[in-house]
């Protein structure tokens, strides 16, 4: 027979058993007449600062774990009654302690917002953000923690920071949205994630995805003292946004009072400038050329809401890395982007179509849309040990980059190419009337031969040492519009070398036989030359030669006429003639130089003599044809 101690242990857990039981069985009807619908929303109140209203009545639930669901929930300003609620959620899930319960209180540990609805407003820093609460327990505890921050802003006494519990917020397919011409509109759709917080002295988490302007975005943040952060203090940051169109990252410490700070690593990421400037909304049109290329840059950031640097910098272009110093300033009206970047290699066209408003040959005459060229200020010195600009090579690159009020400038002042020394500059003004192009390029001691490989002209190319200037100004939104309107000049001198791809005896025996052919029946020869002279006005996108000269000893084939960009056409009279004068030596570049040089004087014209041939020179920039003019005069 069992001992009476066996007895009143059995006794004991049977009546612990019963107690259980009975109070799990008791938890609805408790639930139902001491957690009603104003106590829970109190608490939620409590915690807030909002006024919270719940329509319907909470459904109690045990079993898999002791919840409440309830149904039209807002949350709203404790002042104003006439204006839509902050938040406000189709249903909502709270996990409640069991304990609690029976005691009468409510513990909340999980909150599940279903379909919510959040409206926001533009802040003071121009960011949506809904509108902050009038009191509950977080702001009093930012209250309290302000309070610390401004006893000892250096290091404040973590120690004693509010220490409620407070759980875990979760959303699920919310929206946020704004007013815009009186009517809501979507800004943030598909909102789902979760927000972790066991304590307020406690590290935080918040993960959540959703939709910004049409394109999927995941967002995480985390610190470890956010109740700091709330409060205007220094605090551990990690921040990361990942889309289709760009993704940011930043890990170290920030602040978020009146005098923003942050000191940490950052990296910013855009596979396509142009995508990444459409999908944030900065005043760029869909399609335009500007920004056609990737991007990333990674920098150790430091500064404050006024100005930021990037020091150690590691930027890419298209796939071209450099390094240097950024300076971002935000003093002045328009944000001011400045600092120095050395590359290895660069492609200046790309580099170019990152801030140029003008569309490439043959797209669409696409603009920047009006305002983006006027938000932003830009200064970059840029050197580059190699760079390409098309098909042009060029080595020991010094550039400047240029943006302010709608002008863009983009100078290389200095670069060797062509084995002689490049200068250009390239300025663009978007005025009110339209965009306004003004190209200028300066090659000094350049060979000819170089030139024609890298233009694809094979033929009729002096191959000496030369100089090349080039002036072209007109208005325009690609570049086909510009070069069709421009209004410029354009000179070349070159020294001694060939003329390659022409063939004078047979130009001269064809042209003897009357009757019109294509020129390059006569381009397979090579002709030594002293020197060759071309000037052209150029006027709305016609050329027109002022003089087009070439030397060979004794002779001289010159040329004169018009030469329009639009449709690529020939209108020339030229002609071959001899002279009785012995060639003048050239002496190299500087010969060439001094021919140009302002002041000096054009040498006297040969002797008139009759002309070994003249013709016509007609059909278009690639398959000129020549018409004789007049048969080569009999000797008398």
């Amino acid at each position: 027979m069992p001992s009476p101690l066996i007895w009143r242990l059995v006794w004991t857990m049977v009546a612990i058993v019963l107690v259980v039981t009975l109070s799990v069985a008791a938890l609805p009807y408790i639930a139902s007449t001491r957690i009603v619908r104003d106590r829970i929303a109190w608490e939620m109140s409590a915690w807030s600062g909002f006024r919270v209203a719940i329509d319907g009545d909470p459904q109690i639930q045990v079993w898999p774990k002791f919840s409440a669901v309830l149904t039209d929930v807002t949350l709203s300003k404790w002042t104003e009654t006439n204006e839509p609620p902050v938040v406000e959620a189709e249903r909502v899930e709270i996990d409640l302690s069991a304990l609690a319960a029976l005691r009468g209180d409510v513990v909340f540990s999980a909150v599940r917002l279903i379909r919510p609805t959040v409206r926001a407003e533009p802040g003071a820093s121009g960011l949506l953000l809904p509108a902050a609460p009038t009191g509950g327990r977080i702001a009093r505890a930012v209250d309290a923690a302000r309070a610390l921050v401004q006893a000892k802003p250096a290091d404040p006494d973590v120690s004693k920071l509010p220490a409620d519990e407070f759980g875990t917020v979760e959303f699920r397919d919310g929206r946020i949205v704004t007013l815009v011409n009186g009517a809501e509109t979507d800004v943030v759709t598909s909102l789902t994630g979760q927000a972790s917080w066991a304590a307020l002295n406690a590290g935080a988490t918040l993960s959540a995805t959703g939709i910004w302007h049409g394109e999927n975005v995941a967002v995480d943040l985390s610190s470890a003292r956010p109740l700091l952060l709330f409060a205007g203090g220094t605090a551990p940051v990690t921040a990361s946004l990942k889309a289709a169109p760009a993704s940011f990252t930043f890990n170290g410490n920030a602040s978020i009072s009146n005098n923003t700070f942050v000191d940490g690593q950052a990296k910013f990421a855009a596979p396509s400038l142009r995508r990444a400037l459409e999908w944030t909304g900065a005043g760029i049109a869909p399609g335009a050329a500007v920004g056609a290329v990737s991007v990333s840059v990674s920098a150790k950031v430091n500064g404050g809401a006024g100005r930021i640097k990037f020091d150690n910098a590691e930027i890419t272009v298209d796939k071209n890395p450099g390094m240097g110093v950024l300076d971002l300033s935000f003093a002045d009206a328009l944000p001011a982007v400045s600092g120095t970047l050395a590359f290895d290699t660069l492609d200046l066209s790309a580099f170019l179509s990152a801030f140029t408003p003008l569309a490439a040959n043959g797209q669409v005459e696409n603009d920047i849309a009006p305002g983006f060229a006027d938000r932003l200020n830009l200064d970059l010195r840029l050197s580059a040990t190699h760079a390409t600009a098309g098909s042009i090579k060029l080595d020991n690159v010094a550039a400047t980059a240029q943006v302010k009020n709608g002008l863009a400038v983009f100078d290389i002042s200095d670069a060797s190419a062509f084995g002689g020394n490049i200068q250009t500059s390239l300025r663009l003004d978007r005025r009110p009337e339209g965009t306004q192009v003004e190209m200028k390029l300066l090659a000094s001691d350049i060979n000819g031969a170089a030139v024609g490989d890298a233009a694809g002209m094979t033929w009729l190319m002096p191959t000496g040492k030369g100089t090349v200037s080039l002036i072209l100004k007109g208005p325009g939104k690609a570049w086909d519009s510009v070069l069709e309107n421009a209004d410029g000049s354009f000179s070349a001198t070159f020294g001694a070398g060939n003329l390659t791809g022409f063939n004078l005896p047979a130009f001269l025996k064809h042209n003897e036989q009357g009757g019109f052919f294509p020129l390059d029946e006569v381009s397979g020869g090579t002709l030594p030359i002293e020197g060759a002279e071309l000037k052209a006005t150029i006027s709305r996108g016609v050329a027109r030669l002022d003089k087009a000269d070439v030397r060979s000893g004794r002779t001289r084939i010159w040329l004169t006429g018009i030469v329009p960009y639009a449709g690529r056409g020939l209108a020339l009279t030229g002609g071959v003639t001899q002279t009785d004068e012995p060639p003048t030596p050239a002496s190299g570049q500087a010969g060439a130089q001094a021919q140009v040089q302002p002041g000096n004087q054009e040498p006297p014209p040969p002797a008139p003599s009759p002309p070994l041939a003249s013709f016509f020179v007609g059909g278009s920039w690639t398959t000129p044809f020549i018409s004789p003019i007049s048969p080569r005069p009999s000797e008398e």
